[in-house]
C-alpha cells in the first residue's frame, strides 16, 4: 500500500537512500528542512521550536533521522552539547507536534543507535538488554526518551537502534577505503572488540519493514545477524579489495588523533548486537554476512 511519508535528516547518507527507495516503491514523500523549502519540502527549526504542521496532513508515517554527526569531530564539551542537543531538541519538537495534531500519522520511526548498549565486551545484546554507560549510551537514552509525548498520544513509536551503516558512499567504510585500497589497512587496537554493522540496503529495508509491520513498537536493532570482531572485519575488507590488511593501529595513536573519549567508545568499544526483533518479525536480510555485503557494496 502506498502512503505519504515525512522524512527528517533527508540530506544524509541514510536519508538520501531512503528517499530513493520510498520513491521506487511508489510512496509519496515530504522532507522537513531548515532552509528555504522547495517543492516537496516544509520548514522546521528545532532550535526555535517551530515546524510547519501542514506537512503532516494525510501522512501515514514519519521517519526522523536528523542529528549532528557523532564521529566526524573530537568530542569536546561543546561538541558533545551539539550532538546531544541536536537529537533531543529535534525529537522533542517532532514528538510534541505530532501529539498535538488532531489526526497524527500512525507511526514515528525515530533514529537511535546501538551506542545505547555501551561497551559490553563479548555479551550478546538484543532489544531486551539494558542500557550501558558512556556518552553514547547517555545520548541514546535521552534521544529515545524524547519521543514520550508521541507515545503518550497513542502513536506507534519505533526506536531504530542502528549499527555502523556500511556504504562506500559515506560513513565509516568510505573513510577506510583509501587506506585499505593502498594496502595500509589494519585492525584497531587488539582487534578483539565486537563490531556490529548493517549494509545500507538493509538499513533502508529495516526502516521500510518497521513502517509496514503494525505489531512492531519500541526498540529495534538495525544490525546484521552476524556481527564480527574488528580483526575479522579488517580481514574481510582486505579480501574484498584483494589487498593485504595486516597492520595494526595502536590505541594510543587513535586517542592522539581523535581524542580518548571518541576513540575508546566508537573504535575500541565492543558491542555484539543481534537483530532479534527484525528476525522474529520476518525481515530477510539482503546481506546477512560481511562476505555477502562487502563484494555487493564495493562492486
Amino acid at each position: 500500500m502506498q502512503v505519504r511519508i515525512v522524512v527528517t535528516g533527508a540530506s544524509g547518507l541514510i536519508g538520501q537512500a531512503l528517499l530513493g527507495a520510498l520513491g521506487a516503491a511508489g510512496h509519496d514523500t515530504a522532507v522537513l528542512v531548515r532552509r528555504q523549502p522547495g517543492p516537496g519540502e516544509a520548514l522546521w527549526d528545532p532550535a526555535a521550536g517551530t515546524i510547519d504542521t501542514g506537512v503532516f496532513d494525510g501522512a501515514g508515517a514519519v521517519v526522523h533521522l536528523a542529528g549532528a554527526g557523532i564521529g566526524d569531530k573530537r568530542w569536546t564539551p561543546e561538541r558533545k552539547d551539539v550532538i546531544l542537543g541536536s537529537r533531543v531538541a529535534s525529537t522533542t519538537l517532532l514528538s510534541r507536534t505530532l501529539a498535538g495534531l488532531g489526526g497524527p500519522p500512525p507511526v514515528l520511526v525515530s533514529a537511535s543507535a546501538i551506542g545505547y548498549y555501551g561497551d559490553r565486551g563479548d555479551e550478546e545484546l538484543t532489544e531486551t538488554s539494558g542500557p550501558g554507560s558512556g556518552f553514547q549510551a547517555e545520548v541514546c537514552g535521552a534521544w529515545e526518551a524524547a519521543t514520550a509525548d508521541a507515545e503518550g498520544a497513542g502513536i506507534r513509536v519505533v526506536h531504530l537502534r542502528s549499527a555502523v551503516v556500511l556504504s562506500p558512499r559515506g560513513g565509516a567504510l568510505q573513510r577506510q577505503l583509501p587506506l585499505f585500497r593502498a594496502g595500509l589497512g589494519g585492525r584497531l587496537g587488539s582487534g578483539r572488540q565486537w563490531f556490529s554493522w548493517i549494509s545500507l540496503p538493509d538499513e533502508i529495508g529495516a526502516v521500510m519493514h518497521v513502517i509496514g509491520e503494525p505489531s512492531i513498537a519500541g526498540a529495534v536493532n538495525a544490525s546484521a545477524p552476524a556481527p564480527v570482531t574488528n580483526r575479522e572485519f579488517t580481514a574481510a575488507l582486505g579480501r574484498a579489495l584483494h589487498r593485504p590488511a595486516v597492520l595494526a593501529v595502536p590505541p594510543f595513536a587513535l586517542r592522539v588523533a581523535l581524542g580518548r573519549p571518541l576513540a575508546d567508545e566508537l573504535l575500541l568499544g565492543s558491542a555484539r548486537v543481534l537483530p532479534a526483533r527484525l528476525l522474529d518479525s520476518g525481515y530477510r536480510f539482503r546481506h546477512a554476512t560481511l562476505d555477502d555485503a562487502l563484494p555487493a557494496l564495493l562492486s
